[in-house]
């Protein structure tokens, strides 16, 4: 009998996503890769060059709590695979949460991705890198009204 690993369980696409959480879910899934510069220079693609490396060190140590404290390890699909973990899922959605200000949302996905005491901290950090997401995609506009 083969282990079923629950977090890993495709529950959604990440083109389904909205900007934030899927790029919540792509830079997941590249943290702990061999391709670190990578990763640098898709976070720089931001607006201010200070901002992506803020974005770079903030993911760090939400990926270093993550993996320290938390419940058990997160379960990612690989980076150019389109179906959405259930793990995945989590985390994108506490990072949209906290970028929107919804932070009691994101203190409770915290909870499912740490252990309790460690959640506050990783909804914070989570708020910061969520609002860099939300700096690099930016809106996309025609005219005066604002599509997303």
């Amino acid at each position: 009998m083969s282990a079923r690993h629950r977090g890993g369980e495709v529950v959604g696409r990440v083109d389904d996503l909205a900007p934030v959480e899927a790029g919540a879910v792509l830079f997941l899934r590249m943290w702990g890769r061999n391709d670190r510069a990578q990763e640098a220079r898709d976070l720089r693609l931001m607006r201010e060059v200070d901002a992506g490396s803020r974005a770079l060190e903030t993911l760090e140590r939400i990926c270093a709590l993550c993996a320290q404290h938390g419940r058990r390890p997160l379960m990612r699909h690989s980076l150019g695979c389109n179906c959405l973990g259930a793990d995945e899922n989590f985390f994108a959605q506490m990072i949209g949460a906290a970028a929107d200000g919804v932070r009691e949302d994101a203190m409770m996905l915290a909870t499912l991705i740490v252990r309790p005491d460690f959640a506050p901290a990783l909804a914070a950090l989570s708020e910061e890198f969520g609002l860099a997401l939300k700096t690099m995609s930016g809106p996309v506009t025609t005219g005066e009204r604002v599509l997303h």
